[in-house]
């Protein structure tokens, strides 16, 4: 259900002094009183600088495509992507921010606290992920903080990445005394893993692959079961953590 009620005008007065260069926003919501409601907010604070809003992907990625297209790149620093929007995922939509602007920070701003969520989302390369029940004084801190180098994540999110850390610790293979680990994954399975590292769906790893979604089903449970995990996340964090990507 969404159920947000902009609330962020409240806290206004914390964003006293201006930066030298605004840092340059952009929203992509389909929640219009939400989405009113950032718009308030960041119009009438000092530090951040509102350059555009976007109901669906499809809006901002036709924007991207045409700065592109004419030669240049958007001047945006921060994308605010929520992840339940029409015609295409917040995760998708990331994905593709980032393939042309990687530089460019996206924080996922959602209600979406599952496990899958999150990590497909940090897979396509967001860098924080923040749930909408986070206070307006609090959004924009963290905001200033992914744009001093860090990784924003709201507080249930933070205990759902530690979880699946400490369950792929607990699951990880044995090592080689080099420090290897001793995990004989083949090429396609390589292959399939690297797809899911990235946060694409079963079905977009089958098209992308060239093979049947019963074929990516079986590579997943050899990855798993070579991998001694039982889930996307774990084993996409045992890639991660294992380097075997």
């Amino acid at each position: 259900m969404r159920f947000h009620r902009p609330r962020f005008v409240v806290i206004l007065v914390f964003m006293h002094s201006a930066p030298a260069s605004p840092i340059r926003v952009v929203a992509v919501e389909d929640d219009a009183r939400y989405r009113a409601s950032l718009e308030v907010l960041l119009r009438h604070s000092n530090t951040f600088v509102l350059e555009d809003s976007f109901a669906a992907p499809a809006a901002l990625l036709e924007r991207l495509s045409a700065f592109v297209d004419s030669g240049g790149h958007p001047e945006w620093d921060l994308v605010l992507m929520d992840l339940d929007l029409p015609g295409m995922s917040g995760v998708e939509c990331t994905r593709r921010i980032k393939a042309v602007l990687p530089g460019v920070r996206v924080v996922v701003l959602t209600v979406f606290e599952e496990r899958h969520t999150i990590i497909e989302a940090i897979c396509a390369g967001a860098d924080g992920y923040l749930l909408k029940r986070t206070s307006a004084h609090d959004l924009l801190m963290q905001l200033q903080s992914v744009m001093a180098g860090g990784s924003p994540l709201s507080a249930a999110v933070a205990r759902t990445v530690l979880e699946v850390v400490r369950q792929v610790n607990a699951r990880a293979p044995a090592r080689a005394p080099g420090g290897s680990p001793r995990v004989a994954l083949t090429d396609r399975e390589r292959e399939v893993l690297a797809c899911l590292v990235r946060g694409m769906s079963y079905k977009a790893v089958a098209a992308s692959l060239d093979i049947s979604i019963d074929t990516v089903r079986s590579h997943i449970r050899g990855i798993y079961r070579k991998l001694q995990v039982h889930s996307v996340a774990e084993a996409v964090g045992g890639a991660l953590r294992n380097g075997l990507v």
